[in-house]
């Protein structure tokens, strides 16, 4: 009897759905039982207030009438238990399979998709399939991410590492031009690291009221092109500048920063004699939208799409000599995201538009 009362206490607290069937059945119990009692009650008061028995079959009466509604509420709690313990495990079907999934989240195995159905516990459902879908997203992005730099860092490491050990060993020996590749891969790595760095700073930083300032735009993007200027003249580039005032909130040196990546890529990437940077307002005057244009090298229409993620290169064959790091326009995507903006390209093959677009402060 003690082994059964310590199993059932043990059940209890584990369990909602006992816990939710002895509330209710309490409830149905009281219920009936005063319903009943009600009746009943005012059933002998009309027997005796009526004569219409004798005495003793009053008291028969009552008896009567008490042990009826002694088994109908018996019965009734029965049948009412079995009934609610039925319809309760199937509301209840939705939270228990919600219960194992997260168990195995827990256990590093990504469940199926669960069963939504069309309540409160099915939009439960249904938002819990979508953190599964965005874990499982970040978590192949995370390896794709680890599998590029293992890459990126490879390549070059490889090259310093063999031309070192042939210069310490005296197989070859060194010139000025050995010297420049050198330092060229060295810098390089420098470069990778210090914008894997500026990356992970913004992925892990949040933009809020409290680090947001008052920004002139269209002062942010003249500063910028002048801080350019000298590579524009040496490599012969007219550059077109048309901005329209506004003011944004939001973090200065994040936006410079957007800035350069794009400059710094049209510049790079250049096919013309021109660049061109516009600032407009846009949607009603409640965006702000800054497209730099320019030709460049030809970009296949099932490549725009790619063209912000981290590490992507449009080059199969991944050469850094023509695609850089592939981490400046990634690094453009969260700096604008985290403003509130979105990011894109617009391209014909030849003649590309990368824009951005923020809020403009109201």
């Amino acid at each position: 009897m003690w082994l059964f009362n310590k199993h059932f206490f043990k059940s209890w607290n584990k369990s909602l759905v006992w816990k939710l069937i002895f509330v209710n059945v309490i409830v149905i119990v009281v219920v009936i039982w005063l319903t009943g009692v009600s009746v009943k009650d005012f059933a002998c008061f009309l027997v005796n207030q009526y004569s219409i028995v004798n005495k003793e079959n009053g008291e028969l009466f009552n008896e009567t009438m008490h042990f009826y509604l002694l088994r109908a509420s018996i019965t009734a709690s029965i049948v009412a238990a079995f009934i609610h313990y039925f319809f309760i495990r199937k509301i209840l079907s939705p939270l228990q399979a919600l219960t194992k999934s997260a168990r195995q989240m827990t256990s590093g195995i990504y469940p199926n998709p669960l069963k939504v159905t069309n309540d409160e516990l099915g939009q439960l459902s249904q938002d819990f399939n979508q953190m599964i879908s965005t874990l499982k997203q970040a978590e192949e992005s995370r390896k794709n991410m680890l599998g590029d730099i293992s890459h990126e860092l490879r390549t070059p490491l490889s090259n310093l590492n063999g031309y070192l050990e042939a210069l310490s060993s005296g197989v070859i020996d060194g010139d000025k031009a050995l010297y420049r590749s050198l330092h060229e891969e060295a810098k390089h790595l420098i470069r990778l690291v210090d914008q894997l760095h500026q990356l992970t700073s913004w992925e892990t930083k949040r933009l809020n009221s409290s680090v947001r300032e008052k920004i002139a735009i269209d002062k942010v993007i003249n500063n910028s092109v002048q801080l350019f200027e000298l590579e524009f003249f040496n490599k012969n580039i007219e550059v077109l500048v048309e901005t329209e005032p506004a003011v944004l909130m939001g973090d200065e040196i994040g936006l410079k920063q957007v800035l350069d990546n794009l400059l710094h890529n049209a510049i790079r990437y250049n096919r013309g004699n021109f660049i061109k940077l516009e600032g407009r307002k846009v949607n009603g005057d409640h965006l702000y939208r800054v497209t730099v244009t320019n030709k460049g090298d030809f970009i296949p229409s099932d490549k725009v799409s790619h063209i912000f993620e981290r590490l992507y290169r449009i080059d199969p064959a991944r050469q850094r000599a023509t695609g850089g790091s592939g981490l400046g326009l990634a690094i453009v995507k969260e700096i604008i995201t985290q403003h509130g903006g979105q990011v894109g390209l617009d391209s014909d093959g030849g003649l590309h538009s990368f824009w951005f677009t923020l809020p403009i402060d109201s």
